[in-house]
């Protein structure tokens, strides 16, 4: 059973965690985050090596981050995300405490705990939100599903690439990503 909307939880609730416990608040509801699997991590560490590489060589203008770290996406007070890896071009978003707005590409990695949240909740936060760009890379099911924002539908479309692809990005055309050497 849901709480009540008066007992929504806030993001100074996630400040008050004690040190070592990460949760992510969703509209006033918190999610556990539990420790990634070493195929998780090595995934993410492929992909965020790969992505901060190329943004240094093409001299872009945007920063990668890896989590833990906050993106608060919407002003409001209830809700506090930490992606796996965040693509932000936009330098006035980026403050000490996190990302303040839509990062321009958000990458999960999916893992079983996480699966709904990623695949449905987190979805539809991003996309409400403007991010431009929005992976999913489950290592499980073989996959990565890839949403690209509409600019003229405002919503997203999407491609499914397997995990045996290489996949480029909407945002970076001559960035390509091979997903067989992930694992």
């Amino acid at each position: 059973m849901g709480l009540a909307k008066s007992e929504r939880h806030t993001v100074q609730e996630i400040r008050d965690l004690p040190e070592g416990v990460r949760m992510e608040l969703i509209d006033g509801f918190f999610y556990d985050m539990a420790s990634p699997t070493s195929t998780h991590q090595r995934i993410v560490l492929s992909l965020c090596r790969k992505i901060a590489d190329y943004l240094e060589q093409k001299k872009a203008n945007c920063e990668v981050f890896v989590a833990p770290f906050a993106v608060f996406l919407h002003d409001d007070d209830y809700t506090y995300l930490e992606p796996d890896i965040s693509v932000i071009c936009d330098k006035d978003k980026v403050k000490e405490d996190g990302c303040h707005g839509a990062p321009d590409w958000v990458i999960e990695v999916v893992s079983d705990s996480t699966r709904k949240r990623d695949y449905l909740i987190k979805l539809s936060e991003y996309d409400s939100a403007g991010v431009r760009e929005y992976w999913i890379a489950d290592p499980t099911r073989n996959r990565v599903v890839c949403y690209l924002l509409n600019s003229e539908t405002e919503k997203f479309e999407l491609a499914e690439h397997s995990f045996s692809d290489t996949v480029t990005p909407w945002l970076y055309p001559d960035l390509t990503i091979d997903f067989s050497q992930m694992t």
